[in-house]
């Protein structure tokens, strides 16, 4: 075998190293999806990457494709599947303990989703405007009595959605610290799986002690008819209920937080964007400004986790029964064959079919809710304080690297 041959050989056989998931972003530019991630999509749209424990899951960043594979019911997003690709060992972990409807797959989870459905109905939740509109003003007044600089997640950002999904959830607002507190450990990535296990636990005993008030003494709330309509006559028990509820009151709070203050650190670095949202007051053009900053940020930002239960192929390769897949949201959501400019914020763009509230069945629930709640903050926040500026620089906050959801910690502003 002469030298030439020998190094053809080697090169065939030995296998290509797959790039760590997730990557990081570049230093400075905290709004774009990390380098090696749009290498990764540069060099072909689907490839493996190797996580935390070893696995190799497929990585999807096209946005046809992502979208394809999400309505595809050959794809499971049950996590007790083999080869489901577990974003940490503390994910893993709360996996074999239990799951609730974003975690089965048809037709339990269709049925489990149908009990909560109807109060995120677009109409239900348009009724809601006024009240919304209501707890932002008065969230405002109180922030503008303090003294500055005042930390916008705390005082704003975190208690706007909070307020919300308590009043519809029924869960008393004076709870808010004892759960904000767990949904910290949920949603952080890398936590220490006895934790995450822990603060699941304390979430769901809390809340089946609230359903069985609510059984006792019901309002007009969704506890209060998982209880009288689904535990009590034993189409659920408390435990599922409460599981069910605590996946709520987690996902109605941390989300839509994190897209008001990182939105606006965004806004405030693009002035010009800024200012149409100021200034404007089309509901049409707010909403399209919403449907923007959802998909220029893309919070989750870890991407859609799911696994084949079938062969499946997709642009050219095969994705084989119990391979994992990582539907990367935050790349496709930059996918120029979709949205010229992609890494432009430009609040005027059509952006309607961006997936930052995922596709297909596990489409998120809370979307017409976050939608509402964004609308009513983004034309009111800087029309309120049109003096609004950061009372830090950039580099300076702390950004949400760890989590599931990216966001900020903390938001120092003055005006």
């Amino acid at each position: 075998m002469t030298e030439t041959e020998t190094e053809t050989v080697t090169t065939a056989t030995t296998p290509t190293p797959h790039a760590e998931y997730p990557m990081a972003r570049a230093t400075g530019c905290p709004f774009d999806p990390p380098p090696a991630l749009r290498e990764q999509r540069d060099g072909g749209p689907i490839s493996r990457v190797r996580l935390w424990d070893g696995s190799a899951p497929w990585l999807i960043t096209r946005h046809d494709q992502v979208r394809a594979l999400l309505g595809d019911p050959r794809i499971s997003a049950d996590p007790s599947r083999p080869g489901y690709p577990h974003r940490d060992a503390g994910a893993k972990a709360r996996a074999g303990t239990r799951q609730t409807f974003i975690t089965m797959d048809d037709p339990g989870h269709a049925r489990l989703r149908r009990m909560v459905t109807a109060p995120f109905a677009i109409k239900k939740v348009e009724a809601m405007r006024p009240a919304i509109q209501r707890i932002v003003d008065d969230l405002l007044d109180t922030m503008l009595a303090a003294p500055g600089p005042v930390d916008l997640v705390e005082a704003f950002a975190l208690p706007l959605p909070s307020l919300v999904i308590c009043e519809l959830l029924g869960v008393p607002y004076e709870k808010h610290d004892f759960f904000q507190k767990h949904t910290k450990v949920l949603v952080r990535r890398n936590g220490d799986p006895q934790e995450v296990i822990a603060a699941s636990e304390a979430l769901i005993d809390y809340l089946e002690d609230l359903l069985t008030d609510k059984l006792a003494e019901p309002g007009d709330d969704i506890l209060s008819d998982l209880a009288t309509k689904r535990v009590a006559t034993g189409e659920l028990t408390a435990r599922e209920a409460a599981e069910m509820g605590s996946l709520l009151l987690a996902a109605g709070h941390e989300t839509t937080a994190n897209m008001i203050a990182l939105g606006t650190v965004a806004l405030l670095q693009h002035p010009d964007q800024l200012a149409l949202l100021r200034d404007g007051d089309d509901p049409k053009e707010i909403a399209a400004a919403v449907e923007e900053l959802l998909r220029y940020l893309t919070i989750v930002h870890f991407g859609r986790l799911r696994v084949a239960v079938e062969d499946i192929e997709i642009g050219g390769v095969t994705l084989r029964a119990g391979d994992g897949v990582i539907c990367a949201a935050d790349i496709a959501n930059r996918d120029p064959e979709l949205f010229p400019d992609p890494d432009r914020l430009d609040l005027t763009r059509d952006a309607r079919r961006h997936i930052a509230f995922g596709f297909g069945v596990h489409q998120c629930l809370g979307q017409p809710l976050a939608r509402v709640e964004l609308q009513v903050v983004y034309s009111t926040l800087y029309r309120r304080i049109p003096t609004l500026a950061l009372a830090t620089g950039v580099d300076q906050l702390r950004f949400k690297h760890d989590g599931v959801i990216y966001g900020v910690y903390e938001l120092p502003v003055t005006w």
